[in-house]
């Protein structure tokens, strides 16, 4: 009873998500918050009020970087602030839009985050699995779409997390074992070596040398996305730049590679692979 009742709520969970706006359209940039750094400015940009951080340094020119943080202004020492404003408002609807994008992948990565408790969901393979903490499971087992977790009901979410997260990398490094030999026969050309990865800025690498890196969080995307990275760090092996001849090994290895490079760029964590 108590798993069917899960079950019912992860569907529950699911379609409330889907039903969700993802963002506001309304590019409202709050105030900076407390401890926000000095060199922080206001400005009105298109009629909003945007707020950025401005950075003084020895570069000749005016750069904008927009971020999770926000906006920040790099700008040389000598040029004065009225020259910065008017950079502002000539890129004014261009860091609107980019604030706006911003926001909205926030707002994806938030709806998505795992919450790590007994009744959550997290995705696997493209799928959704139940968290079930049951004192009765030794260790970690998969029982159809739930993810049985041995705890007792009074774990912290950092030892629930924990031993899901072993769990996932175990299953990575599985399915990435699996996966290798069969480009490998495909290009003709094995690594040196590989190993999972943990970086939160690429879903894969490939030293000069021939070493590969897979981020083992490519086990919560679909078996075809994970083929799409391993097809494109094969490629390094081959080509190690991102030309004609990269793309056109990927199609080799991958033929349906555009289609799945655009899936992967819609997913929350927006990690180039690389």
């Amino acid at each position: 009873m108590r798993d069917a009742s899960l079950r019912a709520q992860a569907a529950a969970d699911a379609a409330l998500q889907l039903s969700l706006p993802l963002f506001d359209p309304t590019p409202v940039v709050l105030p900076p918050s407390a401890g926000t750094p000095a060199g922080v400015r206001s400005t009105m940009l298109c009629e909003q009020p945007v707020h950025y951080e401005l950075r003084r340094s020895r570069r000749r020119t005016i750069g904008f970087v927009i971020d999770q943080r926000g906006l920040r202004v790099t700008a040389p020492r000598w040029v004065p602030v009225g020259e910065i404003e008017r950079a502002l408002q000539e890129k004014a609807r261009w860091i609107l839009r980019k604030l706006v994008e911003w926001r909205a992948h926030e707002a994806r990565r938030a709806q998505v985050a795992i919450r790590w408790r007994h009744g959550a969901t997290l995705r696997y393979l493209g799928g959704t699995l139940v968290l079930s903490v049951d004192p009765r499971a030794r260790g970690v087992t998969r029982d159809g779409e739930l993810l049985r977790v041995g705890l007792p009901p009074q774990a912290s979410e950092d030892q629930l997390r924990d031993r899901v997260q072993a769990w996932l990398q175990a299953r990575a490094r599985e399915i990435f074992a699996e996966r290798i030999p069969l480009f490998a026969q495909r290009l003709g050309r094995s690594p040196s070596r590989w190993a999972l990865s943990s970086a939160r800025t690429r879903w894969g690498s490939c030293t000069p040398d021939g070493a590969i890196r897979l981020n083992w969080r490519l086990v919560h995307f679909p078996l075809e996305i994970v083929d799409y990275v391993i097809a494109h760090e094969f490629a390094h092996l081959r080509e190690l730049n991102h030309g004609p001849r990269f793309w056109a090994t990927v199609g080799e290895l991958f033929p349906d590679f555009e289609r799945m490079r655009t899936r992967l760029r819609e997913f929350t964590d927006d990690m180039p692979a690389g």
